[in-house]
């Protein structure tokens, strides 16, 4: 990518706005999801696998909340929402049709 003074000044804005919508979301999962404090570990291998369980478990909450009509309808809290969906974790055994199911292409639309 060439930056020219034409184009420098949308490429910069282009990239405030990334950087915002980057740093709102870890602000979110930090401060009003999760709580996510300071993980007190020596190992950065450790460390890093904690962060990224964090990330796939607000993308499962995130798929969760808006995949059941029934949260959209109710207006329930972002934490009663990660309550159900650790308890469906527990409760629910997986099955071989579920398996054979993953194996099918899927598209997740919302509206």
């Amino acid at each position: 990518m060439n930056i020219t003074k034409r184009n420098a000044s949308t490429i910069a804005l282009t990239g405030r706005t990334r950087w915002k919508i980057e740093n709102q979301g870890f602000n979110n999962q930090k401060n009003i999801r999760y709580d996510i404090e300071h993980v007190c570990c020596e190992d950065y291998n450790a460390m890093k696998n904690h962060y990224l369980l964090i990330q796939i478990s607000d993308i499962l909450r995130q798929l969760f909340e808006k995949g059941v009509k029934l949260f959209r309808t109710i207006k329930i809290s972002i934490k009663e929402i990660s309550s159900k969906l650790l308890e469906s974790f527990r409760r629910e055994t997986i099955t071989i049709e579920d398996i054979n199911y993953l194996n099918k292409r899927t598209q997740i639309r919302y509206l």
